[in-house]
C-alpha cells in the first residue's frame, strides 16, 4: 500500500506543472506535497538550492505568463525503496512544451525522499538533473 501512495504523490507532483490545453498549472500544490523546510536542488552547470517557496514562484510565473505553454513532464521509469516510514525514489522523466514560441523536449533524472506523516507520505527533499 505504501508504494501505491508514493506513486500517487509522485504523479501529483509531476501533474502540478501541466498546463496543456489551457489548463492552469497548480504549482502551489507543491506546498502540500513537500514538507515545510524541504530541500530542493537543481544540479548541472549552476547548482541551485531552493526553499519550497523559492522553487514555486518562478515556475508559477513561467507556467502562467504565456512564455511556457502546452507543458508537461512525466515519469518514465522509477525505483522506489521503502523502509518503515522513509522512502527513496530514483526516476527518469521526460518533458515537453513550447517555450517562447519554440517547441522543445527534454529528459532527466529526479531523486525524491519521502517520509510517512500523520497526513500520509510527503516529500522531504528532491533533486533533479536535466540531460543536456
Amino acid at each position: 500500500m505504501s508504494k501505491i501512495a508514493i506513486d500517487a504523490v509522485t504523479a501529483e507532483f509531476f501533474d502540478a506543472f501541466d498546463n496543456r490545453g489551457g489548463k492552469t498549472a497548480d504549482v502551489a500544490r507543491i506546498r502540500r506535497l513537500v514538507l515545510p523546510g524541504g530541500v530542493i536542488v537543481k544540479t548541472g552547470p549552476e547548482l541551485t538550492v531552493y526553499t519550497v517557496d523559492e522553487f514555486i514562484e518562478p515556475r508559477r510565473r513561467l507556467l502562467t505568463d504565456g512564455r511556457l505553454i502546452e507543458f508537461c513532464e512525466w515519469e518514465t521509469s522509477e525505483q522506489t525503496e521503502i523502509a518503515g516510514d522513509i522512502a527513496s525514489r530514483f526516476g527518469e522523466y521526460r518533458k515537453s512544451g513550447i517555450l517562447d514560441g519554440e517547441p522543445f523536449e527534454g529528459r532527466g533524472t529526479k531523486t525524491m525522499q519521502f517520509v510517512r506523516t500523520s497526513e500520509g507520505w510527503q516529500i522531504t527533499a528532491f533533486a533533479w538533473y536535466d540531460q543536456p
